[in-house]
């Protein structure tokens, strides 16, 4: 479609320097509306060119900005960020839990700050290139995986609520990524190849260990086995997570089984790491879980006590379970299988099919290291 209307509705894009969010802004180009790129800029601390590529990045969404023939703003909002995200994020640390910054930061900062501030451009709409997609149901908008499983993120998107999705779209949620970078080439952006981004929401692809140590104390403690036998010594630990298997300090001691370690249970009382041998060690797996702070897409009332499926992580394929009690922001699932390295801070998100019905943090790290040695003692019984 050439030129546009001057009724055209306005929407503004948010242009992050990488293929997706910049197809985001052709499709919406193309179909008419009166599109206005918005690059972010949330991390101001030590931004420099070892690891963060903000000026890249901006760069590179300028320049497909001008192949798209849309204007660019830049906005900072690194005081939303490091108030409504990053203090979150290292508080969670601290307690020795394993947050996810993302699900967080598309709550706080891509729907709500962003979204405040293209409404006071006189949009009508944002959008993302997130990998999801958007129904109207019969009382309410539904948010679904996207059309390449392989990418989707509705994962990361569970606590937008009514409101916010009233206003999103989300134009590459329909294609798979390989259709997103051929028409990314075929209409000359600069960024069609554009390796995607795997770091923390808006810091970066910094050693992550290397970045915790500017922001947390070390408190030294005991590495032990299941038996108790100490067999090294943790720097803090808040430094590790549950299923973590690289960077434990343990490398030489392969143990009987000869197979690799992982980090099992974190006891911030007695400040011990327990690590156990084997991918699929009894102290890994756990077929329940609570989770605390639920947020549900369709609105304040939880669905109903029922079978759906759940993702305990990004990139898992949603696992069947019951949802046994959703009630005053906590809930109970349970799954078919075990589930290995439920991770407390993440994410349990629950859908029914295709559709994303919300989900809630998962709860504190002794209650799912206690179910999983309960399975553990029942299965050596």
């Amino acid at each position: 479609m050439s030129g546009r209307s001057q009724n055209a509705e306005r929407v503004v894009v948010g242009m992050s320097g990488g293929v997706d969010s910049s197809v985001a802004a052709l499709m919406l180009k193309r179909a008419g509306y009166d599109v206005i790129g918005l690059f972010m800029k949330n991390w101001e601390d030590d931004d420099d060119d070892a690891y963060c590529s903000t000026r890249q990045d901006l760069i590179d969404a300028a320049a497909a900005a001008d192949v798209i023939g849309i204007p660019l703003e830049a906005v900072n909002f690194a005081a939303e960020y490091k108030e409504r995200v990053f203090a979150t994020f290292l508080a969670e640390y601290a307690a020795g839990r394993t947050p996810n910054p993302d699900v967080l930061c598309n709550a706080e900062i891509k729907f709500k700050a962003f979204l405040d501030h293209a409404m006071r451009l006189g949009a009508q709409h944002i959008a993302t290139g997130h990998y999801a997609r958007l129904r109207k149901g019969r009382r309410a908008i539904e948010l679904l995986r996207g059309a390449d499983r392989a990418k989707d993120q509705s994962y990361f998107l569970h606590r937008l609520t009514q409101e916010q999705l009233a206003r999103v779209l989300f134009p590459v949620g329909e294609l798979k990524k390989a259709e997103v970078r051929r028409m990314a080439a075929d209409a000359g952006l600069p960024n069609h190849a554009k390796k995607d981004s795997t770091g923390i929401c808006f810091i970066g692809e910094r050693p992550f260990r290397e970045f915790l140590n500017r922001y947390l104390p070390h408190a030294p403690g005991p590495i032990l086995t299941e038996d108790g036998r100490r067999v090294g010594e943790h720097v803090g630990l808040a430094f590790y997570t549950l299923g973590q298997r690289k960077g434990i300090g343990v490398g030489g001691r392969r143990g009987a089984s000869g197979e690799a370690w992982y980090v099992a249970r974190k006891d911030l009382e007695s400040n011990t790491l327990t690590i156990v041998q084997g991918h699929d060690h009894p102290l890994l797996m756990s077929e329940r879980l609570e989770g605390v702070e639920a947020s549900w897409i369709a609105g304040a009332a939880p669905p109903a006590p029922s079978r759906h499926s759940a993702m305990t992580r990004y990139r898992q394929a949603p696992a069947p379970c019951t949802l046994q009690r959703a009630h005053n922001g906590v809930l109970a699932i349970e799954f078919d299988q075990p589930q290995w390295a439920v991770t407390p801070g993440q994410s349990a998100v629950v859908y029914d099919g295709e559709v994303c019905l919300g989900g809630a943090i998962i709860g504190g790290a002794e209650r799912v290291a206690r179910d999983a040695a309960s399975s553990a003692l029942h299965a050596a019984g």
